[in-house]
């Protein structure tokens, strides 16, 4: 690790130490220390900060300790130590205020949707309502239980279960803490691109070299187009990660850093 700058050394020791310490030890930090929704009932303030040094898994901490490692210490060295921390704390605060932004729309629409089907439930609302905003769980309704809310659907104790069920979801989607420093690396790969876009990158799965102002932006997209067509494939915040990349982006722009490369 000699030729790591320190700011990246650091970043990168306190990510590993956290995660050695949630498997090791048990400290369940996603539930403590990650990003929910602000109208969630476990949202904290200091969870803006707190999230981006959480990672889910040990793939998800390689990923996004490879990324802060590839491009990190070359970015440090050209902006020094302080205007790069900034830079990869901004970002991920960003990423995550924005993201959130972002989905409060969708959010708001499902809470619409929900508070209707309180007023006038009925098993073809509840159905709708089921696989619009919960076609997961949708696949694990029980049919007996279902038939039988379609053979009696004024009956108040079914009625009242599917409310409560429809309730309980929502506020556990609300309550899905978001971890990672993904928004944080975007942040970096925008500045890379903007500062060193002729420099070559070798990578793994491309069996050829490609320069930083293609592959960065080409990636940023994949993410953009990931979050628009298939939001609920996966457990990754495609939009965390575009947003860290224009926090990225409009730092660079306004802190007029040149070109280099």
């Amino acid at each position: 690790m000699n030729n790591l700058t320190p700011v990246v050394r650091t970043l990168l020791v306190i990510n590993v130490i956290l995660f050695a310490c949630q498997i090791f030890l048990e400290i369940n930090f996603p539930y403590l220390l990650g990003l929910r929704y602000f109208t969630a009932e476990s949202f904290a303030p200091y969870q803006i900060l707190t999230y981006m040094f959480i990672h889910s898994n040990l793939l998800h901490l390689f990923s996004n300790m490879l990324g802060l490692f590839m491009f990190g210490s070359l970015l440090e060295s050209t902006l020094g130590p302080k205007k790069f921390l900034w830079l990869y704390l901004i970002a991920g605060l960003g990423a995550g205020v924005l993201h959130f932004g972002i989905n409060a729309l969708e959010i708001y629409q499902q809470e619409q949707a929900m508070q209707s089907y309180f007023a006038t439930p009925n098993p073809d609302s509840f159905e709708l309502y089921m696989k619009n905003y919960e076609p997961q769980q949708w696949q694990k309704i029980s049919p007996e239980w279902f038939n039988s809310f379609i053979d009696h659907p004024k009956d108040p104790t079914i009625i009242t279960t599917s409310k409560e069920a429809i309730g309980e979801l929502f506020q556990y989607r609300l309550n899905i803490p978001m971890v990672g420093a993904s928004g944080a690396v975007f942040g970096l790969l925008a500045a890379f691109a903007m500062i060193f876009p002729n420099l070559e990158i070798f990578l793994l799965f491309i069996p050829f070299p490609i320069k930083a102002k293609y592959f960065i932006p080409l990636y940023v997209c994949y993410e953009l187009y990931a979050g628009l067509y298939y939001p609920n494939s996966s457990n990754i915040a495609h939009f965390a990660h575009v947003s860290g990349a224009l926090v990225g982006f409009l730092l660079i722009k306004y802190w007029k850093i040149p070109r280099r490369y």
